[in-house]
């Protein structure tokens, strides 16, 4: 399966342009042979009914469908109008969903674009939040995954709360610069009953979600099953995730602000909010 969205990601990403707006688009005649179009006459079809799927959708056909249409010498010497269309990632997806579906590369563009579109979806939707919101969304996703990373932990030979306090230890400390979360706690002038997962920003909160996807999947991928080795694992991790952000020139987490107003009570004014933070963490 991985081998197959390997494949697949790259023969649609090997296509796509941009362009002086740092916009990203597909032609149609490129798309055309990737899809296995021999005849544009067929392949216009499937842009046709894809043009009134997104008008049905109530969405603007020019911003998804414009016209590139050029002049081509023949042979002859003689020229004609070469039709085509610069394709929004939306637009690819339309097309893939009307077109012949018993074709293995129409079946690998559908999956593609409508895994590619979602997250853009996302990603929009995300830049839209505010402050308050990201960090909501952000908590949220910190839940399941580390539900997950307990399970990786407990099959590493992590097993009890006083393992899990210290594989948990080893992650904060590999991300703080040697800092735990006894530390941390006191940095941030938290109450013993406070949780160091409400009282951080939106950026400190996805510094910790890409350390617990990251050591949830090297747990699993190295095949380990030692607590002392799950430990290092952890910390590592969150070493390389600190030195990722020193590349990049940004703030170290423990300079990072602590935000005046906790999770917690920024849950209480937004009741409607379903992000629900349960015990899985310890802090």
């Amino acid at each position: 399966m991985a081998n197959i969205e390997h494949i697949n990601e790259t023969l649609f990403e090997s296509i796509k342009h941009i362009n002086k707006y740092a916009q990203e688009y597909w032609t149609a005649r490129e798309l055309q042979s990737v899809l296995e179009y021999t005849e544009w006459r067929k392949f216009k079809a499937s842009i046709k009914r894809a043009i009134a799927a997104c008008e049905s959708s109530d969405n603007t056909k020019s911003d998804h469908f414009v016209d590139a249409a050029k002049m081509v010498q023949l042979g002859s010497g003689a020229y004609r109008e070469l039709e085509d269309y610069h394709l929004s990632r939306y637009a690819c997806y339309l097309i893939a969903m009307n077109g012949d579906s018993r074709k293995k590369a129409i079946a690998l563009a559908q999956t593609y674009f409508a895994v590619k579109t979602r997250q853009q979806e996302v990603a929009d939707e995300f830049n839209q939040m505010t402050e308050d919101q990201k960090r909501l969304a952000i908590r949220g996703d910190l839940v399941e995954h580390n539900k997950s990373l307990v399970e990786a932990a407990q099959e590493s030979g992590v097993q009890t709360p006083m393992d899990f306090a210290i594989f948990q230890n080893n992650g904060y400390q590999g991300l703080y610069g040697g800092l735990g979360q006894k530390e941390i706690h006191e940095k941030k002038g938290l109450k013993k009953s406070q949780k160091i997962l409400d009282h951080m920003g939106s950026t400190e909160l996805a510094a910790n979600l890409f350390r617990a996807t990251q050591t949830d999947e090297k747990l699993r991928r190295d095949n380990i099953h030692s607590k002392t080795a799950a430990n290092k694992t952890h910390y590592d991790v969150g070493k390389a995730v600190r030195t990722t952000i020193k590349n990049l020139g940004g703030t170290m987490p423990e300079d990072l602000p602590t935000p005046k107003t906790s999770i917690s009570k920024i849950k209480k004014l937004q009741p409607n909010k379903h992000h629900e933070i349960n015990n899985i963490e310890n802090k």
